[in-house]
């Protein structure tokens, strides 16, 4: 990264039974970073000890409550550190942290406050083509009628400024979180940014019927789009 002023960055992880994947993601993110903090979010395997023997600070919830939370209770723990960029990822492996220089460096240099990681600005993915589908059409339902497009509205793996975390509060529990951040960055007119990424699935990646998550996450944009109108 090219800025000579030393930002606080932190890696933060919500996962949720990634004990096969967990130290590997902690492990190689450290390199790149002050810390890493892994929210556990109700798991019932040995993640958190896994994640904590690999360095990172855990956070743990009692129960599930969705990726939007655990995201959330990334957020308000690195605001409570003085975070000046806070970097989120998956735990299952999917995300390359050989990533994350590339992704932090909009911020540091370019004042950018939201930089999205696109898995179709690269071709290193072996997305399956329903899901890429389903991704499309809630992407566009984002980007219609609005000046600011991505290319992927709902992966995780993004860097977000100081001036994001502490302008927006994320209230959606679940997997609805990643394109409220966006929509919401949006009408504050926040920069926005996207970076290719690779990005690998596999066959213990996210096991939650497409269709279903595909509808929900459709209709969050739809509420959100309306309520900002943006």
């Amino acid at each position: 990264m090219g800025s000579s002023v030393k930002l606080k960055t932190i890696v933060v992880i919500p996962c949720l039974n990634e004990e096969t994947f967990i130290q590997d993601t902690v492990i190689r993110s450290k390199k790149y970073v002050d810390e890493v903090i892994v929210i556990d979010d109700g798991s019932t395997d040995n993640t958190s000890e896994v994640a904590r023997a690999a360095g990172a600070e855990v956070i743990q919830h009692k129960k599930r409550h969705g990726a939007g939370a655990a995201t959330r209770s990334g957020f308000i723990a690195a605001k409570a550190k003085y975070v000046d960029v806070l970097v989120t990822l998956d735990g299952d492996g999917q995300h390359d942290p050989d990533d994350i220089p590339s992704l932090v460096s909009p911020v540091i240099d370019k004042n950018v406050d939201l930089v999205i990681g696109s898995r179709f600005l690269s071709s290193q993915t072996n997305i399956r083509r329903y899901r890429k589908f389903g991704i499309d059409v809630i992407t566009w339902l984002c980007n219609v009628g609005s000046k600011v497009k991505v290319s992927d509205s709902q992966c995780c793996f993004r860097a977000h400024s100081r001036k994001l975390m502490d302008n927006i509060d994320i209230i959606e529990n679940g997997f609805g979180f990643s394109v409220e951040v966006l929509i919401k960055a949006r009408k504050m007119g926040l920069t926005i940014g996207e970076i290719p990424i690779s990005c690998v699935y596999h066959s213990q990646s996210s096991s939650m019927n497409p269709i279903i998550h595909g509808l929900s996450v459709a209709l969050d944009v739809i509420k959100y789009r309306f309520r900002t109108l943006s």
